[in-house]
């Protein structure tokens, strides 16, 4: 299950909206929004009318879903004269052990036209692919939904197929369109790639490390939204500068994202990577470090790891990673 503590959770935010947890006082304005025909027609899962004690019902289960790690629903909300309003709902219900999700989501009628439902799903998929332990995002959309079909587009998701969907306030099964969406299809991947041209694969040089505590753990850090490959695990490090040597490179990068200072005399060359992506080559030194000034601490968003060598096989890495850890297990 995707870990995401409760009492942690900060909620998400874009230029003009908020997606936070559902509250027991949101019952009344949920209500009032999606007991609308116009919005009910096209969820799965809800009758019409839709009765108002439901509203509360719905809410209190969404919050027992959440602490079990099943599901995670969110308020979508915005300011008016100074106010919170209530705008729609938008959720996540995770395939135990598939290491996916499926994705739902509603915008009340008087807000639709205005760019919500694509400003708010983009939001949560791109935080969703990158701090849960997901791959993939799917999302069903009944087939006479045109503007739904064309926010899953704008966001990144392609169609993958067809098929039938009960709805129960239409009463039957009717056909719909299914989508889904990796981390290498948010639009911040596809610009990242698309600054290299399609016929090149220039060599890149990058620098990583493998921080080994007092434990003998190895620090991983998880890469955080918005970058390409968000949400999978790798050792610390980063790109070559312009005439930098490796060791240069990340004593500045280790000081830059973890706030340590390293010597050189403490970076101990022990393999390297190298692996062709679509847009470049990878080549990238491993160098073990067990020394080293400060505390490390998140300082560019990511999340940190300590991970005993046996259990390094058990967070996703990019490819160019995944190599390398056996030959560290073995060695530690």
């Amino acid at each position: 299950m995707p870990d995401l503590p409760a009492l942690d959770f900060q909620p998400l935010t874009t230029e003009r909206l908020t997606l936070r947890r559902l509250r027991a006082s949101d019952a009344a304005d949920l209500h009032r929004l999606v007991n609308d025909w116009a919005v009910v027609r096209m969820l799965s899962a809800l009758p019409f009318p839709y009765p108002r004690p439901l509203a509360d019902e719905w809410i209190a289960s969404t919050s027992r879903g959440w602490e079990q790690g099943r599901e995670y629903h969110f308020a979508i909300t915005g300011f008016e004269a100074g106010q919170e309003m209530l705008i729609g709902a938008a959720g996540l219900k995770f395939d135990a052990g598939k290491r996916s999700a499926a994705l739902g989501y509603w915008v009340g009628r008087r807000f639709w036209g205005h760019g919500v439902a694509t400003e708010a799903t983009r939001k949560l998929v791109s935080w969703a692919l990158a701090n849960l332990d997901l791959d993939r995002i799917t999302a069903c959309v009944i087939e006479d939904n045109e503007p739904s079909a064309r926010v899953l587009l704008r966001n990144g998701f392609k169609q993958i197929g067809t098929g039938k969907g009960a709805f129960r306030a239409r009463g039957g099964e009717h056909p719909v369109r299914e989508f889904a969406i990796t981390r290498d299809d948010i639009p911040a991947a596809r610009e990242e790639a698309a600054d290299t041209p399609e016929t090149a694969r220039p060599l890149l040089l990058v620098a990583a490390c493998a921080l080994i505590d007092p434990d003998g753990r190895v620090l991983l850090t998880r890469r955080p939204e918005g970058k390409k490959m968000a949400g999978l695990w790798e050792f610390p490090g980063g790109k070559l500068d312009p005439f930098e040597t490796p060791e240069q490179a990340l004593i500045r990068e280790l000081h830059e994202e973890l706030g340590i200072d390293v010597a050189v005399s403490c970076l101990a060359p022990f393999a390297f990577a190298s692996h062709a992506y679509e847009r470049f080559h990878l080549l990238m030194p491993l160098f073990l470090c067990r020394r080293w000034k400060n505390i490390p601490v998140a300082r560019e968003g990511q999340t940190l790891a300590w991970v005993r060598p046996a259990k390094l096989h058990e967070y996703k890495m990019p490819p160019a990673d995944l190599p390398l850890v056996p030959l560290l297990r073995d060695f530690l």
